[in-house]
């Protein structure tokens, strides 16, 4: 078995199991059996930490069904070979090669170097992250729900804002906190941190130690972390000036919010399609500008590294390059004065093929399973699985089975990544020392 095949089916069994939680008496509010699409629609959405549902969460599940679906987030969100390495450290367990190239593979590192400390790095970073969440969100929650019920909507909202899932305990997502500046700047902290990268985050740990204990040779920054910070604060600001000017006349969602709680609506939903599927105003009444923008945006992701989807920063920024070295009339692409090589523009392009790809043949499918849905919505529906985001127009429930399945398979496929799946069913790439001769074509 490949490396690819053993992550694969490692996220397999984990929603696997999973869902026959999730199907049990005791996870459900009513104390019967679940329905086994939505069992494993949803435990497939926490696994990939989507944020798509089916159902009212904070209703239809009980305490254990949450539970279980806060857990798998957890799990998701950590990623199943870092997960699973955790739990050899646990037991002190040594790593072979196999293990070392696996875990290489899963956090898309250079090299098998430091792979345990990278593991015990990342659990520290989550834990510290989603506490200090957990504490934070406190005071806006307790005074509403009580001690008991408070913790709990803190702890649930902290794990799925860090792991960008977006699962909710209100049926209403937090439209009711749209204007709670406490709210409001701890979930999408908890998103950028969370979305943002482990490296990046790391990095920035050591440059601020650095610089507090005053040493005269610093940190340099990696091209990672320029790549993934620049990219991430110019969307973040975009985001936030477009949302704010295609939606300021809109009454559905603006309304008659003042102009500080319609930069504080336009700045979460910046945030949130990159990849955590909360929302403080009604998505299904956003302007099709508005909805246009979000698709962008989802589509774009998160950075490498972090719990987001998408097809990530960093590639939109080779793309990009590749774009600017074109119209300049360069042959090297650059990056902060650095050459990007050949073998990364080649991995861009094809996680944007197949990203494209995928995003067209489930809107095809799902539009002939259920022909009366909108294109937009559909598409913004199709866009939100594959990116593991979980924002909604409103139409997830109402689905065919036939269209819940084709979910599933997308947001498994956007999860473990375009390539890795093909890798797993076409197997691991091999180089090869044939060279053929070189011809010109007509591009463009």
């Amino acid at each position: 078995m490949t490396v690819s095949q053993k992550i694969c089916l490692g996220f397999l069994a984990v929603i696997t199991v999973g869902t026959i939680l999730l199907m049990m008496p005791f996870s459900t509010s009513s104390g019967t059996w679940n329905d086994p699409i939505v069992a494993l629609f949803t435990s497939t959405s926490a696994v990939c930490v989507t944020g798509l549902g089916v159902v009212d969460t904070g209703t239809y599940f009980s305490f254990w069904g949450q539970l279980f679906m806060a857990l798998l987030v957890q799990i998701g969100g950590l990623g199943y070979m870092t997960t699973t390495t955790f739990l050899i450290l646990l037991i002190g367990r040594r790593f072979d090669l196999r293990q070392k190239i696996a875990i290489q593979q899963a956090l898309d590192r250079p090299g098998m170097q430091g792979s345990v400390q990278i593991i015990r790095s990342i659990i520290a970073t989550t834990l510290i992250f989603e506490i200090t969440g957990i504490f934070l969100l406190l005071p806006a929650f307790v005074p509403d729900y009580g001690w008991n019920k408070g913790l709990w909507i803190s702890i649930f909202h902290s794990i799925n804002s860090w792991n960008n899932a977006g699962f909710s305990l209100f049926p209403d997502n937090l439209i009711k906190y749209q204007s709670s500046v406490l709210v409001v700047f701890v979930v999408t902290g908890l998103i950028i941190f969370g979305g943002i990268g482990y490296q990046v985050i790391l990095e920035a740990f050591f440059w601020l130690r650095d610089t507090w204990q005053k040493r005269q040779l610093k940190l340099m920054f990696s091209l990672d972390f320029k790549v993934a910070v620049s990219t991430t604060i110019a969307l973040l600001i975009l985001g936030t000036i477009a949302f704010f000017c295609v939606e300021l006349r809109n009454p559905a969602t603006f309304g008659n919010l003042s102009l500080t709680d319609k930069l504080l609506v336009a700045w979460f939903q910046s945030v949130t399609p990159r990849t955590a599927g909360f929302n403080t105003i009604d998505i299904g009444k956003m302007t099709t500008a508005g909805l246009f923008i979000t698709i962008a945006l989802m589509f774009i992701g998160a950075s490498p590294g972090g719990t987001g989807g998408g097809i990530k920063t960093t590639t939109l920024r080779v793309l990009t390059s590749c774009t600017k070295a074109i119209l300049q009339g360069k042959e090297e692409v650059l990056l902060y004065e650095r050459k990007i090589a050949v073998p990364l523009i080649l991995k861009a392009v094809g996680v944007l093929i197949g990203s494209v790809a995928t995003v067209i043949i489930a809107t095809i499918l799902i539009a002939i399973t259920d022909p009366k849905i909108s294109f937009i919505q559909l598409l913004f529906e199709v866009v939100s699985a594959f990116a593991t985001v979980g924002l909604s127009t409103g139409i997830t429930g109402s689905l065919s089975a036939s269209a819940k399945l084709i979910l599933v398979v997308v947001m498994y496929i956007g999860r473990v990544g375009v390539l890795l799946f093909m890798s797993a069913i076409l197997g691991d790439p091999r180089p090869t020392n044939v060279h053929y001769p070189e011809e010109n074509l007509l591009v463009g």
